[in-house]
């Protein structure tokens, strides 16, 4: 239950060009304790609870915890959840053998871009598109429990 996750910012929309998916998505935290951040979140179709611990020094390894639960769960969860929403579209674009998340955030973090891929060691090689900018791996400003409380517009 270890997530190996390194995140970029996104210089351009061209990614958009080879998404195969895309789905809205909303969440909420319920504690956002950098220690342990529980999260409820609504992706499309279905909804899910995550406990996420802390990072290793690099911010590329965490315990990551995640049960699926009922939409109407999530919709009953929501309202109990730390100031602050994030809502966003994420695509999801083929890369080699991975996939690379795009989230496009909107409301308050309005502007922001990011690209995370998830892999299997910290070390692993991945395909990087052009589109992939600088790395925010392990910089907590893009942790999407700190978007939700000091947004993107306000920095």
């Amino acid at each position: 239950m270890i997530e190996i996750e390194r995140k970029f910012l996104v210089t351009s929309e061209s990614f958009k060009n080879e998404a195969k998916k895309n789905t809205r998505i909303v969440q909420g935290f319920l504690n956002t304790h950098p220690e342990r951040t529980v999260r409820v979140r609504i992706k499309g179709e279905h909804a899910f609870i995550t406990v996420k611990g802390i990072g290793n020094t690099s911010g590329t390894s965490r315990f990551e915890w995640e049960k699926e639960i009922t939409v109407k769960e999530a919709e009953q969860l929501l309202p109990l959840c730390e100031k602050g929403m994030i809502e966003k579209i994420r695509y999801e674009i083929p890369s080699g053998h991975h996939i690379i998340e795009v989230d496009v955030f909107s409301a308050e973090n309005k502007g922001l871009i990011l690209a995370e891929i998830e892999l299997n060691n910290e070390n692993e090689s991945f395909l990087k598109p052009n589109w992939i900018g600088k790395e925010v791996t392990g910089d907590t400003r893009y942790y999407n429990s700190q978007l939700s409380k000091k947004p993107y517009m306000v920095w």
